[in-house]
């Protein structure tokens, strides 16, 4: 299976945003990737539902939506109702894990959990079953352009095997400094998802770094 390549509109020039929006529609990315943030659980604040349905509106691409706030239960349908394709929750902020994720999947979207870089990876082991998606948080969670964490090339291997061991099918996602520095090892771990936010909308031609991200051969 050929790797997927979803940038982080949170980079994006959002007073141009319909011009981000058709170089990512025109580029070889498979997903759009919305992160929402509510000042709460990250130290940050992005965009909401409004963003959300616009780009919606732009694009037939994959909406994946990555959810760092507290109760996040409150807003499943919502995201629905927005366009949602795929919702990931983080496991740090769900008191009853299971049933979030069946929430999710009954308001017919794919269901995903994000791991920040302190937690274990075998947290997600009894849940793992049911999941569509696991992201991997390679940053901490909050703010884009950071520095990679070089432990996250171990907790994909683990992962991988948690994968192996509960014969699950979920796509493992790789969220924050990802660039063409460390996007083969990555692949080459296992991860099925690259997301990237600041290395694409900052580049020169963002549609050729796109090309060059998802022209990573798989040895």
């Amino acid at each position: 299976m050929s790797h997927k390549i979803a940038p982080s509109i949170l980079a994006a020039d959002f007073g141009n945003l319909k011009r981000d929006c058709e170089i990512i529609n025109q580029s070889e990315a498979d997903w759009y990737h919305l992160d929402i943030m509510d000042g709460v659980f990250v130290p940050n604040i992005s965009y909401g539902m409004p963003v959300i349905k616009k780009i919606n509106e732009l694009t037939n691409k994959i909406l994946d939506v990555h959810l760092m706030i507290i109760d996040p239960d409150r807003y499943v349908k919502t995201f629905k109702e927005c366009g949602a394709d795929i919702l990931t929750v983080h496991i740090e902020t769900c008191n009853h894990l299971h049933r979030t994720i069946q929430n999710i999947k009954n308001n017919q979207m794919k269901a995903g959990v994000a791991i920040n870089p302190h937690t274990p990876i075998n947290s997600i082991y009894e849940i793992a079953k049911e999941l569509d998606l696991v992201l991997i948080m390679s940053v901490n969670p909050g703010f884009g352009g950071q520095s990679f964490i070089e432990n996250t090339y171990r907790k994909i291997e683990e992962l991988v095997l948690i994968r192996k061991e509960t014969n699950s099918n979920f796509l493992i996602e790789i969220d924050g400094g990802v660039n063409l520095n460390n996007a083969k090892k990555l692949i080459q771990n296992g991860a099925d998802v690259l997301v990237a936010g600041s290395f694409i909308f900052n580049s020169k031609d963002p549609k050729k770094t796109i090309k060059d991200l998802k022209s990573i051969i798989h040895d």
